[in-house]
């Protein structure tokens, strides 16, 4: 039923909490970890978990598209290394699928051991769906096989891919939000600073509106 694709760079230490929660949903019945190089053991803790590992460039938007590409299931959905799910996550994926008109969606979304800044997130989850369709990466995005191929797949962009991917499935039909939650790291906004954090996304988002390439927003959000 559900392929789930994750994207890595040196997430050894992440992963094994995100697979094993993966891998007592029901209707995952596929895992691909699509990696970008990493030199920990993320490949190798991937395969003793008995999930698929494939080696690429670096590159989210082209780490999903290559495990997509290899996906054998109807829908394909995007999880982050450090994003972790519900039992309740598969039937809730393909419950909000059956609903009219629906092409893709994304899940509520928490962070764990957020600064007080960060409380709110299924609130502001509820907003952007509703307001502009639109969902990040680290909510897991969502869709039908066939409504990828239709689209042309997930873009081959290092950066901004849940924003084509959105943008390209409005086309088609609603996003939807799924009534469950995932829980992501906090570890960013510990590591950067709060403020500094949600700046340089606020950044990132004004420049992209006004034309950056995805290469130069990954330079600039990777920076130092």
């Amino acid at each position: 039923m559900i392929s789930v694709i994750i994207p890595t760079l040196n997430e050894g230490s992440e992963l094994p909490t995100t697979l094993g929660r993966l891998l007592q949903v029901p209707e995952v019945e596929e895992i691909i970890v699509s990696d970008g190089g990493s030199i920990d053991a993320t490949v190798a803790v991937a395969r003793d978990f008995g999930c698929r590992a494939v080696k690429g460039g670096r590159g989210r938007g082209s780490q999903l598209r290559m495990g997509a590409e290899i996906a054998s299931k109807s829908v394909i959905a995007m999880v982050h290394a450090d994003t972790w799910v519900e039992p309740n996550f598969g039937s809730a994926i393909l419950a909000t699928l059956r609903r009219p008109h629906h092409v893709g969606g994304a899940c509520l979304k928490t962070f764990r051991d957020p600064h007080w800044l960060m409380r709110g997130s299924r609130l502001r989850c509820r907003l952007r769906m509703r307001l502009w369709q639109f969902a990040y990466g680290d909510q897991v995005l969502f869709f039908p096989r066939e409504v990828l191929s239709q689209i042309g797949g997930i873009p081959d962009v290092p950066l901004m891919e849940e924003y084509l991917l959105c943008q390209a499935a409005r086309r088609l039909g609603r996003l939807g939000l799924a009534e469950t939650t995932v829980t992501t790291s906090a570890r960013r906004f510990r590591q950067r600073g709060v403020f500094r954090t949600y700046w340089r996304m606020a950044m990132v988002n004004w420049k992209w509106n006004w034309g950056a390439s995805p290469e130069e927003l990954r330079r600039y959000y990777e920076r130092r």
